[in-house]
């Protein structure tokens, strides 16, 4: 009965996508929504992207073995950084009427460093998407007891996601995301309260993690830790605002007032709400100590799942699944949108700049349609690597690669094509060293990677240039 529900809420939704996707006429409908969503679509698709399969069944894993220390980069980063994209990026952004992320490499470096940072963009984007797929196929494979196995339910998941999103792009991704957003608020809000009255009230729940030291938020003070929580925080932070999906729901808004309040309303929100799959994992514990201890050696992830399945009614039940399965779906429907965009406008019309809008338009789509087969096979190829893991190992390739150029573009007028040049070759090449060699031990990769990434732009853009500055005139006073 609960799989028969779950299925018929899927076929709602692509057919809710389906209708928004009559919208669609050109490639800045499909794109960014033709920059007619109001404030409160902001704040819902941007809450609904962020809040994912990694924060209903990843943060809650890594919040019961590390506490509040273990999840500094998901959800104080993640969450932090959609407050500095409103703060300091959106408005500056915004005013320069650009279709992608990669659109402001290109004014503002050139071809060379537009190409680059966008297949920097692009390979991001495969942890992350491939998360929400791994948590598809836990979830039919769940519900189903094990009949749908966990590759088999991650093609039913990327299906029912394509169904929509290869015909509405953005504008069926934002009105999804806004029915899931209630969805997964309300049906979290009631998880919570009848899970927090099974483990004799919230007040028992907060008063066991208090004695387990789950609160606790500062590393160590010594080097070693505290260099690494920074690394942490740091990763998406700041790795994730040189990304598509963010830079969607930034141009996707109908003014300037909305594109910068959105973020940060839904930043907020995003933190102060991700704390409640938290407090079920804890009240779990409570509940059924046992079976969570045995899950957290097994499978962390399982844990939520486990106690709504067994130690809850069957309404409740719909209520969880309801609220998960909206929670996967608005983010990886939004992660499988961004980086399709950014190959055809960035990449794609390098070989085809004669293409009409209608040619692009269905570039886009095939693009969607060949980027979800890439991300299947990758979930599945990766399948057992924590959900957590996959999407914070995702952001450090823009963190060291196309952070920089972004930020110094915007706030150093010094910054030079030469200068983001060196930037990405010496933030990668950094990281990459770093992850290989027995440093990374000692000193964070990601770190190591932004500030070389840091050396590189200064130095490039201060030495003698023999790259020649393509910035675009027209362009120069928006940056």
């Amino acid at each position: 009965m609960l799989l028969t529900l779950v299925v018929v809420y899927l076929l709602v939704t692509i057919a809710i996508g389906l209708y928004a996707a009559k919208r669609v006429k050109n490639t800045t409908d499909f794109a960014i929504a033709g920059r007619h969503l109001p404030l409160f679509m902001i704040v819902t698709t941007t809450f609904a992207t962020w809040f994912g399969s990694e924060t209903v069944l990843g943060i809650p894993a890594k919040f019961i073995e590390s506490g509040l220390n273990g999840v500094i980069e998901d959800p104080f980063g993640a969450g932090t950084c959609l407050i500095l994209v409103g703060l300091f990026f959106a408005g500056k952004l915004y005013r320069m009427t650009l279709l992608t992320i990669s659109d402001y490499y290109r004014e503002r470096y050139g071809r060379g460093v537009e190409v680059a940072c966008s297949l920097i963009i692009m390979l991001s984007y495969l942890g992350w998407v491939s998360a929400q797929v791994t948590a598809l196929g836990l979830v039919f494979n769940v519900l189903s007891a094990g009949a749908i196995s966990i590759p088999a339910g991650m093609v039913i998941g990327v299906v029912s996601i394509l169904a929509y999103t290869l015909f509405g792009g953005m504008w069926s991704v934002a009105v999804t995301d806004f029915i899931q957003m209630i969805i997964l608020v309300a049906g979290l809000a009631v998880i919570a309260t009848f899970a927090g009255n099974m483990a004799g009230g919230a007040d028992k729940v907060v008063a066991f993690a208090l004695s387990k030291d789950l609160f606790r938020f500062w590393p160590e003070p010594n080097w070693h830790d505290m260099v690494f929580f920074f690394a942490a925080a740091i990763t998406m932070m700041l790795g994730s605002i040189p990304q598509q999906d963010v830079f969607q729901r930034v141009m996707s808004a109908n003014s300037v007032k909305a594109a910068s309040r959105g973020p940060v309303i839904g930043g907020v929100a995003y933190i102060l709400f991700a704390f409640v799959p938290m407090f079920l994992v804890a009240s779990a514990l409570l509940i059924m100590p046992e079976q969570t201890a045995a899950l957290l050696k097994e499978d962390p992830q399982k844990v939520l799942p486990t106690l709504v399945l067994e130690k809850m009614p069957f309404v409740m039940q719909v209520f969880f699944f309801g609220a998960l399965l909206s929670a996967i779906k608005s983010t990886a429907s939004a992660t499988l949108l961004a980086p399709s965009v950014t190959f055809t406008e960035n990449i794609w019309r390098q070989f085809r700049p004669a293409g009409t809008d209608r040619q692009n338009l269905m570039t886009m789509r095939i693009t969607v349609l060949v980027f979800s087969a890439a991300v299947l096979a990758y979930a599945i190829r990766m399948q057992g690597t924590p959900i957590y893991e996959l999407v914070s190992g995702a952001y450090q390739v823009p963190l060291v690669g196309a952070f920089v150029p972004l930020v110094c573009g915007l706030y150093w007028r010094r910054a030079t094509t030469q200068g983001a040049l060196a930037s990405i070759v010496l933030g990668i090449g950094t990281w990459l060293l770093f992850l290989a060699m027995p440093w990374g031990g000692e000193f964070p990769a990601q770190l190591a990677g932004v500030l070389a990434s840091f050396a590189g732009m200064v130095a490039g853009s201060l030495a003698p240039q023999w790259v020649a500055d393509t910035r675009t005139p027209h362009r120069m006073l928006a940056v």
